[in-house]
């Protein structure tokens, strides 16, 4: 029959890890809601990307920490005791690490999306903030175990040399990735256009190449280097919202003011009823150039982005085509006159002529 001392000892451990164990739950599925309903009733902005990033974190803390008190209370020998109680604070310091990395993740992509200026989450930098966070609680680790890292950071400070040598082209563009995020010169979400002449959205930068997603949907991959040192242009810089211009000749027997008139008209319904069309925005043509067989002139709208202008071209061709039938107006073909001396009637009669 097991004795009431040996009953004690047992029951102490067990019931410090089953306090740990519901301490947990509790905490997880109470206090966790109750302190997100108070952050949204004060203004507080606490969104699900925060959510995940925190759960089931805390229930590994209450139950590591249960189980760790349990071994300190338990009648193990000395060495046992030192030896779990060091793997126990590891595992303690390697959960609250992880979750600190995630509540940094969390709040970093809560305010890329909502804070304007705020640098944009891109994989790089979400994976050089997690690597930061990792470094700093391996570091605590090691010290907690009493481990001296000032060796380690000599020790890292001199082979960081050689390996920044030996990984010169990753480490370039991993700086240079960094240059792009934080110039801002290229964002996630951007329409951008590389002087090859590819052009597409970017859908994010990593520590090595930049993703450009094109329009039909096929990916080209930049190093971010070759990026940093090459000339493109970003359709969304310094904002998204660009003129376009649709060129367009009418003949020269046309009465120029209907013509801008019966245009105007035309363009104001295109940026009013068609999608991506800048309701408020007034459009406006200018006469350019007399072209061999028409009049010439270029008409300005403005579209809300660069991928807009597709639709906004496609419906102000088909509807100013047809008003112009409608009004008689013509949009003559192509055509060049020539000169034949041989036809001319003024054509000078050559001295060998008799």
């Amino acid at each position: 029959m097991i004795s009431s001392a040996i009953l004690i000892k047992l029951l102490v451990p067990t019931g410090l890890i089953l306090a740990g164990f519901i301490g947990g739950i509790i905490f997880e599925k109470r206090i966790v809601s109750q302190v997100k309903k108070i952050l949204i009733q004060r203004g507080v902005k606490f969104n699900r990307f925060l959510t995940d990033s925190v759960r089931g974190i805390p229930f590994l803390i209450f139950f590591v920490a249960g189980i760790y008190a349990a071994l300190i209370s338990s009648s193990l020998g000395p060495k046992w005791q030192s030896f779990l109680s060091q793997l126990i604070l590891i595992i303690i310091l390697g959960y609250t690490t992880l979750f600190f990395s995630k509540i940094a993740i969390g709040f970093i992509r809560l305010y890329s999306q909502t804070a304007e200026g705020f640098l944009p989450l891109t994989s790089l930098f979400e994976n050089l903030t997690r690597l930061l966070i990792f470094i700093i609680g391996f570091l605590i680790i090691l010290q907690s175990l009493g481990i001296s890292i000032t060796p380690l950071l000599t020790a890292l400070g001199v082979g960081g040399i050689s390996v920044g040598l030996a990984l010169q082209s990753t480490l370039s563009n991993i700086f240079c990735g960094i240059n792009l995020i934080m110039s801002r010169k290229v964002n996630p979400g951007d329409y951008v256009k590389l002087e090859t002449g590819e052009e597409g959205y970017v859908t994010d930068v990593t520590w090595r190449h930049t993703t450009i997603r094109e329009y039909p949907n096929n990916l080209i991959i930049v190093p971010n280097a070759e990026l940093v040192a090459s000339t493109f242009k970003n359709y969304h810089l310094p904002e998204k919202t660009m003129l376009i211009l649709v060129e367009v000749g009418v003949s020269y027997d046309s009465d120029l003011e209907k013509v801008e008139r019966v245009t105007l008209e035309v363009a104001k319904e295109i940026m009013r009823d068609v999608p991506g069309g800048v309701s408020n925005f007034k459009p406006f043509i200018r006469y350019h150039s007399f072209g061999y067989f028409s009049i010439n002139f270029t008409v300005y709208m403005e579209v809300k982005e660069f991928i807009d202008h597709l639709l906004i071209k496609h419906e102000f061709i088909k509807k100013l085509f047809k008003r112009y039938q409608i009004e008689g107006i013509t949009i003559p073909y192509p055509i060049k006159p020539v000169y034949n001396p041989e036809t001319s009637q003024n054509k000078p009669k050559s001295p060998f002529d008799f």
